[in-house]
């Protein structure tokens, strides 16, 4: 990679920086031939991240520059890319030339920042799902999308998949009548808890300071790092933020939904610091291209809906749309029509829907073309903020009447306490 320090140089000076705002200026989009390598810069390096690199990777782009505020979760993909340069602050990587495109795999709580901050840079982003931590970040990151007109992708890689489709195609083509309700179901429970009140000492090599990043202050715990602040509602969001965006993709997209007119949500008390262990919320939408309005109704914790508990039908994971003609059970790989008398010898509609090169090499692909992507941050966002709806209606104990021009609950200006956050001293979103 030209015009870049050594590795060590980097990490040095990486690790010499605090948590001031660093101010990144607009770079000029590289165009690439279909033939060339897309330059790659990834931040956050394990767990989901490394899924997401190595399928990155796989697609053809070099990765030249990784970013973790754990270096010892660095090992993987330093092993797999020697040559990259090693950033613990990703502000100091977007500082760099010679990066095409960014991939984010953080908690949810920094997903926001690092990628307007990409977007700006004049990087094209892949961010991990749920796109932000909360509604009105989801916004302006599509909005921040659509002004730089940069290539984006969020991570729902079932999108991807041909079961998806074949649903689309199915429910679009009326074969179960006219969806009214779709009820969507994760036996995940993230939640539950309150803060710890020890303080243990921070491992070597994490920076705990830059992975709280914009949340507000407190001593480090293993509880956080590196897997369970999913449950708590300063870094993340729940089952729901957590799941959703997987599994109400299929209705999102078969439906054609884009913002609620209304949200409930029932679940145990609201607890300040973490996100319930079960939670049922409901989202009511207006009738849109023809189709009558709809109920969305989502699942949790082991909650499950009753139309399949009272007619005893078994299914685990993801969407049972209920039509006036019939129902369809889905999950990411399979689909199912009931009832099977009035379904036996059907045959589906003529696919419709393009299959897939593969969630990662379309954005690979998209990057250097100028090709669209199917989870673009116009698309993800609009779903990202109904997911994140539903805690907002838990937290504020009442029924939401969504208006999504202003981001407004109409009439609980109690809300916006949870549609929007303030973020600490040395971190801002664009």
């Amino acid at each position: 990679m030209s015009n870049t320090l050594s590795r060590r140089h980097f990490l040095q000076q990486s690790l010499a920086l605090g948590v001031g705002s660093l101010a990144v200026g607009a770079m000029p989009s590289i165009a690439r031939s279909a033939n060339e390598k897309l330059h790659v810069g990834v931040i956050g390096c394990a767990g989901q991240g490394q899924y997401n690199w190595t399928n990155i990777a796989a697609s053809g782009a070099e990765i030249v520059a990784v970013c973790d505020v754990d270096q010892p979760r660095l090992g993987a993909i330093t092993k797999a890319h020697p040559k990259a340069a090693i950033f613990e602050d990703f502000r100091k990587l977007l500082d760099q030339k010679g990066i095409d495109a960014v991939v984010v795999s953080t908690p949810d709580h920094t997903h926001a920042i690092a990628t307007v901050a990409a977007l700006n840079s004049g990087r094209h982003v892949y961010c991990e799902k749920p796109l932000t931590h909360n509604v009105f970040e989801a916004r302006v990151v599509a909005e921040t999308a659509k002004k730089t007109g940069k290539v984006t992708q969020m991570g729902t890689q079932i999108h991807a998949g041909d079961n998806y489709r074949r649903v689309v195609e199915i429910i679009q083509s009326g074969a179960i009548g006219d969806v009214t309700e779709v009820h969507v179901m994760s036996g995940k429970s993230w939640g539950g808890g309150d803060r710890p009140k020890d303080t243990p000492p921070v491992p070597k090599g994490l920076n705990f300071d830059l992975w709280l990043g914009p949340a507000p202050t407190r001593p480090y715990h293993p509880i956080y790092v590196p897997f369970n602040w999913r449950a708590f509602w300063d870094f993340g969001g729940g089952t729901l933020a957590d799941m959703a965006c997987h599994h109400m993709d299929l209705p999102f997209w078969a439906l054609k939904l884009r913002h609620p007119t209304k949200i409930t949500a029932e679940g145990p008390a609201a607890h300040p610091e973490t996100a319930a262990k079960s939670l049922i919320v409901t989202y009511e939408y207006a009738a849109r291209d023809k189709m009558p309005p709809v109920k969305l109704m989502w699942y949790d914790g082991g909650n499950r809906p009753k139309v399949l508990t009272e007619n005893k039908i078994s299914w685990g994971d993801g969407s049972v749309f209920v039509g006036t003609k019939g129902m369809l059970l889905a999950d990411y790989g399979s689909y199912k029509l009931l009832p099977e008398k009035d379904f036996d010898g059907f045959t589906p509609p003529k696919p419709t829907i393009p299959r897939s090169i593969g969630h990662h090499r379309e954005f690979v692909e998209a990057c250097k073309t100028g090709g669209p992507t199917t989870c673009n941050f116009d698309y993800s966002g609009a779903l990202t903020e109904a997911v994140l709806l539903g805690n907002v209606a838990f937290r504020v104990g009442k029924p939401i009447e969504w208006d999504a021009v202003n981001l407004k609950a109409k009439g609980l200006p109690e809300a916006d306490a949870f549609l929007r956050r303030e973020y600490r001293a040395g971190w801002k979103l664009g």
